[in-house]
C-alpha cells in the first residue's frame, strides 16, 4: 500500500544520513476504504493526493513542536506491505510497523523556499485551526495554496544539500 508520511526537512536529513526514518508513533496516511466512502466522487489518483494533503497537515504538526526546524512540509510516499487501518483517528490515518528505508520510497515531496513564510505562520496556529478559529484556517489555507515539490529519492540528497 501507498502511504504519505509526514516528515520534517530535518528528518529528511536523518533519512539520507542512516538510510531509513521511523515515522512518528508510526503514523502515516493512505488511501484507506474509509476515505474512499468519505468521498462522493475521485478517482485513485485525487484520493491518494488527498491522503497526501492529509500528511502535509501533519507535517504541520510536527514543524510546531519544532521551533527550530526549517518552515518546510515533507511528505514521503513509500510502499508498505502491512498497514494498520486507523478510522478512529481520522478516514486516511493508517499505522505502520517499523522504518522506512530509502527502497521502499516512492517520492518525496517539498516546499519550496517561496512557501516558508505562510508554512511557519501556519504551523504557529494549526491547533487553533483544528478548533475551528477561522483566522486560523485562512493562515492555514494560505500555507496549502503552495503545491509540494515532488522529488525522486535519489535526488533528495542534493536538494538537501542545496538547501
Amino acid at each position: 500500500m501507498r502511504v504519505y508520511i509526514p516528515a520534517t526537512v530535518a528528518m529528511l536529513r536523518d533519512l539520507v544520513g542512516t538510510g531509513e526514518l521511523a515515522p512518528l508513533g508510526g503514523t502515516a496516511f493512505a488511501l484507506t476504504p474509509a476515505l474512499r466512502e468519505s468521498y462522493a466522487a475521485g478517482d485513485t489518483e485525487e484520493l491518494e493526493y488527498a491522503a497526501m494533503l492529509d500528511a502535509a497537515r501533519a507535517s504541520l504538526r510536527l514543524l510546531a513542536a519544532d521551533e527550530k526546524s526549517e518552515p518546510r512540509r515533507a511528505v514521503i510516499a513509500a510502499d508498505f506491505e502491512n498497514v494498520d487501518l486507523r478510522p478512529d483517528l481520522d478516514h486516511s490515518v493508517v499505522k505502520v510497523s517499523g522504518p522506512v528505508t530509502l527502497k521502499q520510497i516512492a517520492s518525496v515531496h517539498l516546499d519550496t523556499a517561496e512557501a516558508e513564510e505562510d508554512v511557519r505562520a501556519a504551523a504557529d496556529v494549526i491547533d487553533a485551526a483544528d478548533l475551528g478559529d477561522p483566522d486560523a484556517e485562512f493562515t492555514l489555507g494560505s500555507a496549502e495554496d503552495h503545491e509540494l515539490a515532488w522529488y525522486a529519492p535519489q535526488e533528495l540528497a542534493f536538494v538537501l544539500e542545496l538547501m
